[in-house]
């Protein structure tokens, strides 16, 4: 196993066999990755992440990949963390080869990496926020995030982004069916894809009012604006690139994008935290603690919230 810091400093120099490394030690959860994001912390904080989500079929990769040209066109340098379903052999990501942004593989500005989901229903690795970390500290300007698209649940993707780009296809009712997922909260910039197909703007109206039925805004809140793009030939991508842009500036001005990064740390805080506690819990079965206890909550001897706080107790100390 290679040091960790010398990991770290090749991984800052550019190398992409560092970076890939580091984020197989965080999908392992190896025993160093204690140590790695301890290293990490005082390095990342400067990078961008932008979530792309939608429906299957919308032209999420599509997008990602006209993105990537015109974040590069600008000068930045771009990394891609694509969240896919995991296979039912390998645990691995079905479309890691990621086809669609084959034409980015010899540009040393671009990363690309793709994650298994492992099952988890938020359609975001588990391990997703520390990925970003890596990506982030390794001096990437800008993470693309880009994820399956599994109805309800894709809502996690807000969580990990600092903006939401919510895509949608005009012809494939996504605008109803994103009202009933409730998606339609998460999205900071909409985007209407394939728009040279019949009833974009149809579609786009639907949006609109959809937008306009939510909650009721303050003056200088921020509105979701609705772009149309034809990713498979670059249209409006630049326009969607200036939505980004300024749905940043609005954060930074108002305070909002260190809110949610404050939002954000406090998740993954909490949900290590509760990991770790659930594989102490883990530890107790066939314990005889928890025999003891559970034998009190059958024959009427204990109410199982008791029972739980003498658990917790046992297993904190506390």
């Amino acid at each position: 196993m290679q040091d960790v810091s010398s990991l770290v400093a090749r991984a800052r120099e550019g190398a992409p066999r560092a970076v890939a490394r580091l984020i197989s030690l965080v999908e392992g959860a190896a025993p160093e990755l204690r140590r790695l994001m301890a290293e990490l912390a005082p390095l990342a904080g400067h990078a961008y992440v932008v979530g792309l989500t939608g429906a299957p079929g919308v032209g999420k990769s599509t997008s990602t990949s006209a993105l990537v040209s015109a974040y590069r066109k600008a000068g930045r340098r771009v990394a891609v963390l694509a969240v896919d379903p995991s296979s039912p052999f390998s645990g691995g990501a079905l479309l890691g080869d990621r086809i669609r942004m084959s034409e980015h593989a010899l540009d040393s500005g671009v990363y690309i990496r793709s994650m298994a989901t492992r099952g988890h229903l938020g359609g975001l690795a588990w391990a997703a926020p520390q990925a970003i970390r890596v990506l982030d500290a390794a001096g990437w300007d800008v993470i693309l995030v880009e994820t399956v698209g599994v109805g309800q649940s894709e809502v996690e993707i807000a969580s990990q982004a600092d903006t939401s780009v919510l895509l949608l296809a005009p012809g494939m009712g996504d605008g109803i069916q994103a009202a009933k997922a409730g998606i339609l909260e998460i999205g900071d910039v909409y985007v209407v894809n394939k728009a040279d197909r019949d009833g974009v703007d149809a579609a786009v109206r639907e949006l609109n009012h959809m937008l306009g039925l939510g909650e009721a805004r303050e003056p200088g809140d921020w509105r979701p604006p609705v772009v149309k793009t034809v990713a498979a030939r670059a249209e409006g991508v630049d326009e969607l690139v200036a939505a980004v842009d300024k749905h940043r500036a609005w954060m930074e001005e108002r305070g909002e994008l260190r809110r949610r990064r404050l939002d954000r740390a406090a998740r993954e805080v909490e949900t290590i935290a509760v990991t770790a506690l659930r594989e102490r819990m883990a530890d107790l079965r066939g314990n005889t603690r928890l025999e003891a206890l559970a034998e009190r909550v059958v024959t009427g001897g204990l109410d199982p919230y008791t029972a739980a706080d003498e658990l917790v107790r046992g297993v904190t100390g506390s």
